[in-house]
Order: structure tokens, then C-alpha cells, then sequence
């Protein structure tokens, strides 16, 4: 078997360790605050919303989240979980027409053991990928290459999230 350190994620993981537990959910202060901009929230629904992740594993990366704090998907209601889907479905349709990904990643990380960062608070993934996206920057130099600002992102994205 062969091993690939990743050294420099250990900063991502620990930073929940660091802070104490009061600060609060990062998705229920988002949603509470109306700078969506800002917190990078794209899109409003009645039980979820969309909002690009802080710490993107590629330009794209989206999550979705219901608006009650809650971390664990078998007890979202019905209603959430249809939304969560639909929201999934919409993101999806949005990010291959402006990106072009070759494929998605699309999973919730449930629990710490499952590199949940926000373990209390369930969340899906989407991930945009393409065909030789991974390359030698981050095993050499300890670098991941994105090629653009989450905020830049963001506002290609916005525009599709406005007639939903």
C-alpha cells in the first residue's frame, strides 16, 4: 500500500479543535445574516439552502444544507430531504453547464470519523471534477491550485440561482 501525506490539511482539520464549541454553527450563522455575498450562500429555499464551500476541494464545490440544525440525515422530515434532493439536482445541472466537469463528487460526510467538519449540522457535497484535476502541486509543494477566488465563483454561479 502505498501512502500520500497531506500535511498541510491537518490546519483544516484541527481548526474546529482549536475554537471553542460557543462559536456556533457556521451554516446557521450564515443563513441568519443577510450577506449572502459574504457567506457565499447562493441560493434560498424554503427548508435548504446553497452555499460554496470556504475550503473547496475545486472551484465549485457546493454544499447544501437544510436551514434546521440538525446532524443526522434519517431525521430530516420529508420535506427536507425533497428539497435537499431537488436542490442537488439543480446544482447539478447548474455547475456542468458554467464549469464543464468531466464528473461530480456528490456525499455527506456523517461524523467526525467521516471527516465531517461540521458534524452537527448535516450537509451534502457537490464536487466538480475533471480529467486530470489532480496533479503533482499538492504532493511536491504542498500546494492546491485554484484557479478561482470562491467570491469569483460565486458570482458565476449567483446569476443561475436567481430564477430557480
Amino acid at each position: 500500500m502505498k501512502i500520500l501525506w497531506a500535511p498541510w490539511r491537518m490546519k483544516y482539520i484541527r481548526r474546529f479543535e482549536d475554537s471553542p464549541e460557543d462559536n456556533g454553527c457556521i451554516f446557521c450563522k450564515g443563513v441568519q445574516q443577510n450577506k449572502d455575498r459574504e457567506n457565499l450562500i447562493l441560493y434560498r429555499g424554503k427548508n435548504c439552502f446553497i452555499i460554496l464551500n470556504k475550503y473547496p476541494y475545486n472551484t465549485g464545490h457546493l454544499m447544501i444544507a437544510p436551514y434546521r440544525h440538525i446532524g443526522e440525515l434519517e431525521k430530516l422530515s420529508e420535506e427536507e430531504l425533497n428539497e435537499l434532493m431537488r436542490l442537488t439536482v439543480l446544482s447539478v445541472k447548474i455547475l456542468k453547464r458554467e464549469y464543464r466537469p468531466s464528473g461530480l463528487n456528490i456525499g455527506a460526510n456523517i461524523g467526525r470519523a467521516a471527516g465531517a467538519g461540521i458534524e452537527d449540522h448535516v450537509h451534502l457535497h457537490i464536487v466538480p471534477r475533471w480529467v486530470g484535476d489532480t496533479n503533482f502541486m499538492p504532493v511536491i509543494s504542498q500546494t492546491k491550485i485554484m484557479p478561482e477566488l470562491p467570491h469569483e465563483t460565486y458570482d458565476r454561479l449567483k446569476k443561475y440561482f436567481r430564477g430557480e
